[in-house]
């Protein structure tokens, strides 16, 4: 993180100045150069070690910088004439003295799990004094800067000390956690930070714990990498030139494609008030710079864990949802669409009685025989195709399909749906169906029949919902195909009468019924019944 610029609400109100007895600034210079004077000297020893291996030279250059960089920082911040300056700022002089000692302790840590890693162990008690002397100088800070700022302040407002400290900047010895469950997580990370050292020591820390990390250096290059690819997590910085922290979170929480995406903050920042506004904004977590490793990795792990189970469970919902969606589109095709959402909304469906409803029946000719004759898998194929053309039909001429019995094929005219005339809607279709089945192989021919008048309609059965109608207008229909020759349309003399003016029909006589006795029935050519005039 690059030192920042304070401007209006990016930071809580600095600490006011202590109002104690002056700081003798020599021993406060001579009591923070010794630690990092320790520091920078076992630092030495290592890079002079001949034990130490040559991948480790890089990191403890760095950690040298950091060492090198506190001191000139002490002499400059820490002059008589500077630092009265300074401390009214108490807040902004911390931020910017913390950070190359963020970089010390997550390198000489890195190192720590490196060695460790390799089998140097003969390296890490200099690498772990390193660590201790820079945590002894943050608990030096605490000790000369923030407590006596804190006390002095406790007066006027009544608060505790604690209370007043701008919190984390003190040592915290690391807290022996059990990263859990989470732990075994893996996924890829975007880590957004400006300060290179930052990224560097956190992506080799994510990658040593089996993440894929890619990096950021700004806002708006976080914001170009998120639309660009989906990441697990996202670990943000909050102090950063041009798009901050703040701003970044904001517009991935507005983003509807990002909004899912867990973000966990990390800065040297970490007052209640940035923790608060953070998590206000949508952050998962917040994390304080220098990080204590298994608890960034339980946090972390924890998050992803809970985004996975977020996303399990909309997964589940939708799949209930789209599940939910075909069972409804199946008992559409089962039942007429009246008839569904009736049963949908109340459980059950009423019996209704209709008063002039047309029932259409139409088989295939030789269709026993041709059974005889053929596989299963012929035979369910040719009858597959006819029934599809037949459904067809039926929804083209205002028919619903009731059923199949075997190769015979029944539907209602006016069921549910009111019909100028019934009988004509059944005519018309029964031609097509006529003429569809000839087109088909192996050309079957078809008989068909119908009759108009009053029937009942419900549903029986639970397990499997059959929608079905009953009364004599269905039994003399199913008897009035019977007794049609195949390629024809027979109806009886009552339909006939609702016909008259629509198309021209041949008297049979007479006929014999079975449960009936004789009625009077009539021939309708399915060329006239398509619309084609006679003359034709």
């Amino acid at each position: 993180m690059s030192n920042p610029v304070q401007t209006s609400g990016s930071h809580p109100a600095p600490c006011p100045p202590a109002n104690t007895a002056p700081l003798d600034l020599s021993k406060l210079r001579h009591d923070l150069r010794t630690p990092i004077n320790h520091v920078l000297g076992y630092c030495e020893m290592l890079q002079e070690d001949d034990h130490t291996p040559a991948s480790f030279q890089a990191d403890l250059q760095k950690i040298h910088s950091g060492g090198r960089q506190l001191l000139a920082f002490i002499t400059e911040y820490f002059d008589e004439e500077i630092f009265e300056a300074k401390r009214h700022d108490l807040h902004q002089l911390c931020h910017e003295l913390r950070t190359p000692v963020n970089h010390i302790i997550g390198y000489s840590e890195l190192l720590q799990d490196e060695a460790e890693a390799l089998g140097r162990t003969r390296l890490l008690p200099d690498l772990k004094q390193i660590t201790g002397a820079a945590q002894t100088w943050l608990a030096l800070m605490e000790e000369y800067l923030i407590m006596p700022a804190a006390e002095a302040a406790q007066a006027g407002t009544g608060a505790s000390p604690t209370d007043l400290l701008p919190r984390g900047l003190g040592f915290t010895p690391p807290t022996v956690l059990s990263a859990g469950p989470a732990a075994n997580l893996s996924g890829h990370l975007l880590v957004v930070d400006d300060d290179a050292a930052n990224r560097e020591m956190l992506t080799r820390r994510l990658a040593h714990d089996g993440w894929t990390v890619s990096v950021a250096r700004s806002g708006l290059e976080a914001l170009q990498a998120a639309r660009a690819r989906r990441f697990d997590l996202i670990l943000l910085d909050m102090v950063m030139p041009g798009l901050d922290g703040y701003q970044v979170l904001t517009k991935l929480k507005s983003a509807p494609a990002l909004a899912e995406v867990p973000v966990i903050m990390i800065s040297a920042l970490d007052q209640e008030e940035s923790i608060a506004r953070c998590l206000a904004l949508g952050a998962e977590d917040y994390v304080a710079m220098p990080f204590n490793p298994i608890l960034l990795r339980a946090r972390i792990g924890a998050a992803v864990e809970k985004k996975r189970l977020r996303d399990s469970e909309v997964s589940c919902l939708r799949q209930i949802q789209e599940e939910k969606k075909r069972s409804e589109d199946l008992l559409r095709i089962i039942l007429p669409p009246d008839v569904a959402d009736e049963l949908k909304t109340t459980g059950s469906v009423q019996p209704r009685r209709f008063e002039s409803v047309g029932v259409l029946f139409c088989d295939l000719v030789g269709f026993t025989a041709y059974c005889d004759r053929h596989p299963p898998e012929e035979i369910l194929e040719q009858l597959q195709r006819v029934v599809e053309a037949f459904e067809t039909l039926a929804a083209t001429h205002g028919l619903e399909k009731i059923k199949t019995v075997g190769d015979a094929f029944m539907a209602t005219a006016g069921l549910g749906t009111t019909l100028p005339n019934p009988a004509w809607n059944c005519v018309r279709c029964a031609g097509d169906m006529i003429a569809a089945a000839r087109r088909l192989p192996p050309h079957w021919q078809v008989r068909a029949g119908l009759h108009v008048g009053p029937l009942v309609a419900g549903v029986v059965g639970r397990r499997k919902y059959q929608y079905d109608v009953w009364g004599d207008t269905v039994n003399l229909a199913a008897r009035v195909q019977e007794a049609a020759q195949p390629g024809s349309i027979c109806v009886s003399a009552q339909t006939w009468r609702l016909l008259q003016g629509q198309c021209p029909a041949i008297p049979l006589g007479p006929i014999d019924i079975k449960g009936k006795g004789r009625l009077e029935l009539f021939r309708i050519e399915p060329v006239y019944a398509r619309g084609v005039s006679p003359r034709d």
